[in-house]
């Protein structure tokens, strides 16, 4: 096993970044990422045996899974949407934001009494077990993948269901948040067989990485 690579899948822009920033702390780094202008999809820490390569959020799950890498970096609302079989394994405690319901300030009143409403949403996993399962209120989901704020505003829907960092899309719409569902983060994801193949090479990192979290 002394010359397999451990291959990481990390979610593409400020995710991957921040990930970068953090492994190199922890001495793993990989010089041809720095690159900017290159048009590689695999990048290789031949010293380390290390292979690194970007994708779509959403992808990283299902790429973890199916073992096509090793560990994968997502944020923790990629993961309760795909359900993917595979190990959440640390809250890297970066990319942190919220999931909530949001709307006009009138539509608290619907949530309030619980009645039928139309929810649009890029989670509708996400959604439906929160209204389901939580509020026990029936809803009608509308899957979307752009600018879900556009929906109540266009009368689509009667609130959404969407990720909110500074909330300042909301404000400028006449949006807020009604409800918040769950705090979220980037996450380290593990697949199955890897952490018993590269059970070492894979659990020092974790405990490194922990480490730095821990300063």
């Amino acid at each position: 096993m002394e010359d397999r690579y451990l291959t990481f899948a990390l979610g593409k822009g400020r995710l991957a970044d921040k990930t970068m920033e953090m492994l190199d702390k922890i001495g793993i780094s990989c010089d041809e990422m720095k690159d900017k202008g290159s048009r590689k999809l695999i990048f290789t820490n031949e010293e380390k045996k290390l292979k690194f390569f970007l994708a779509k959020g959403p992808d990283v799950p299902t790429y973890v899974e199916y073992g096509a890498a090793d560990i994968g970096v997502v944020g923790e609302d990629t993961i309760l949407e795909e359900g993917r079989a595979l190990y959440k394994v640390l809250d890297l405690g970066f990319g942190k934001c919220r999931m909530c319901v949001c709307g006009f300030p009138g539509a608290g009143e619907l949530l309030q009494r619980r009645d039928k409403i139309r929810v649009a949403s890029k989670y509708p996993t996400i959604a439906k077990e929160y209204f389901e399962n939580v509020k026990r209120q029936t809803v009608d989901i509308v899957k979307l993948n752009g600018s879900v704020e556009l929906a109540p505003i266009v009368g689509l829907s009667d609130v959404i269901v969407d990720i909110v960092e500074t909330g300042s899309t909301l404000r400028e719409n006449g949006l807020c948040v009604l409800e918040e569902i769950r705090p979220l983060s980037a996450r380290l994801v593990v697949n199955q067989v890897s952490m018993n193949v590269q059970c070492e090479r894979i659990l020092d990192i974790i405990e490194r990485l922990k480490r730095v979290i821990d300063e």
